[in-house]
């Protein structure tokens, strides 16, 4: 993600999102499991991920084609491929997380982001609506899994990314939040630094800012999804809870295992469902 990002140390702007969703999904096992999704799939891992989201080609797979929105504020459509080696377009792909592949929006500042679940067309290209805040370039991350039917190695969490620009004046960046971060509803709580590594854990708290438990559902198959991206570099990471939330006096904790390997700044988006609704909650914090 371009060296942009370097500029942000100034700050960065609170980006926090509310989502109208009926219902939960099916809840994942409890028994502190390191899962993917509900169904008793594979353990929660991270050395298998081919590509880190600033590269639109990866382990012989490529982002192709890539159309996107020419304006903010206004509801449209992107639409892009996914190649394999021989330039075919990926029609198999192992469901993750209720999804066959999940799309991430985020602008050069990290002040705008979203989480988005295309369509895959008969041609194979995926496609899904999206309104966007602000003009700006914006970095397109693809994750999946294809179903290779060569038994090819390489097909594991593939996440690959690619640029686009939408037209016009680009807002200034505002104060960077500090560790703790709401939307007026729903609060999260990071330790002042995370550990890097490739085989760490840390938690988050989630409360109504007061230490009051709120009422978490499920949502993709998770209580809550952890994006995060380098500040220096725009390296991707997405993170999932160890099981279901543990009720403390400071609220609901999350323990979470991941693979920040390399140190530095990073801007995370923590999306959790309460009460019906998904609510997404941006942070910065450091990994050391």
């Amino acid at each position: 993600m371009r060296k942009l990002l370097t500029s942000m140390a100034a700050g960065l702007l609170l980006a926090a999102t509310l989502t109208a969703c009926g219902g939960d999904d099916p809840a994942p096992p409890t028994d502190g499991r390191q899962v993917l999704s509900p169904d008793n799939g594979p353990p929660h891992t991270h050395d298998t991920f081919i590509g880190d989201g600033t590269t639109a080609g990866a382990g012989g797979y490529s982002m192709a084609g890539l159309r996107f929105p020419k304006v903010s504020r206004e509801p449209g459509d992107l639409s892009f491929r996914i190649l394999d080696s021989r330039g075919k377009p990926v029609m198999d792909y192992v469901e993750e997380q209720t999804k066959l592949i999940h799309l991430y929006l985020v602008r050069d500042d990290l002040t705008d982001f979203r989480h988005l679940h295309p369509v895959l067309g008969d041609d194979g290209t995926w496609t899904a609506r999206t309104d966007l805040t602000d003009p700006g370039r914006y970095r397109v991350v693809a994750e999946f899994v294809p179903d290779d039917p060569r038994g090819n190695p390489r097909a594991s969490h593939v996440v690959l990314g690619d640029e686009a620009v939408v037209a016009g004046k680009t807002p200034v960046e505002t104060e960077a939040p500090g560790r703790t971060n709401t939307d007026g509803m729903v609060t999260i709580t990071a330790p002042k630094t995370l550990p890097a590594g490739q085989d760490t854990q840390f938690d988050l708290v989630v409360s109504d800012g007061h230490k009051g438990v709120l009422n978490l559902g499920t949502y993709l198959g998770s209580y809550a999804h952890l994006t995060g991206f380098d500040t220096a570099t725009g390296a991707f990471v997405h993170a999932h809870p160890l099981g279901a939330p543990v009720t403390t006096a400071d609220g609901s904790d999350l323990t979470f295992h991941t693979a920040l390997g390399t140190p530095g700044t990073y801007r995370f988006f923590v999306q959790v469902r309460v009460d019906g609704f998904v609510h997404t909650i941006a942070l910065t914090t450091d990994v050391a």
